[in-house]
């Protein structure tokens, strides 16, 4: 449900289970995490996307209710994702929602199609978001946007999150061969550079 694809220093995650809205499960959630772990000993990028017209809607409802909801693999695979020296790119094909927003929220870059919506339900469906999630937020939009998409529980067009800063480009066509662009010069770096760069950005 997982596609990897390692193209030399490209390597590049889709989540493939478009008939229930890219919703992931705790075997998803860990092989993304390990995908991430080892890209960042091995890759210079690395692109997170999905199939179909829903970046993922969050955790399996089934196994939210069976606790996946309060994981703490999503916080794993946020951390691994923010900690790799590397550039990591969200390319978003669509709805981002739920627990699924931290692995985008730990991206350096985040692209999205015109019909994206963002949106995080945990003060309507009872749970806390997961730890990392609300600072990183925060950071990108300011803590009163923050508070419409967590507290307020508002549904954000893809328009306005770029205005706000929560996606940083809108794209028409091919947001995974956008994604693809955007890492060319990563790719064509030393890691050292790649990870020198980053370390100077805060």
């Amino acid at each position: 449900m997982i596609r990897f694809e390692r193209d030399g220093a490209l390597w590049i995650a889709t989540i493939a289970r478009p008939d229930k809205a890219n919703s992931l499960t705790g075997t998803m959630l860990h092989e993304l995490a390990d995908f991430a772990t080892e890209a960042a000993g091995s890759a210079r990028a690395l692109v997170l996307t999905g199939e179909g017209r829903v970046f993922s809607a969050g955790a399996d409802l089934d196994e939210a209710r069976a606790g996946l909801a309060t994981n703490g693999v999503w916080e794993r695979l946020s951390g691994a994702i923010a900690e790799a020296p590397i550039l990591t790119i969200a390319a978003l094909n669509g709805t981002l929602a739920g627990g699924a927003m931290g692995m985008a929220l730990a991206c350096d870059l985040r692209i999205a199609v015109p019909g994206a919506k963002f949106f995080y339900p945990v003060m309507k469906l009872g749970f806390l978001p997961q730890p990392s999630d609300p600072a990183r937020l925060s950071a990108l939009v300011g803590p009163a946007r923050a508070k419409m998409i967590l507290m307020a529980g508002q549904k954000i067009e893809a328009s306005e999150a770029l205005s706000w800063g929560l996606i940083d480009r809108i794209v028409d066509a091919d947001v995974l061969g956008e994604a693809r662009m955007l890492a060319t010069d990563a790719l064509a770096a030393t890691p050292a550079h790649v990870a020198g760069i980053k370390r100077l950005v805060v």
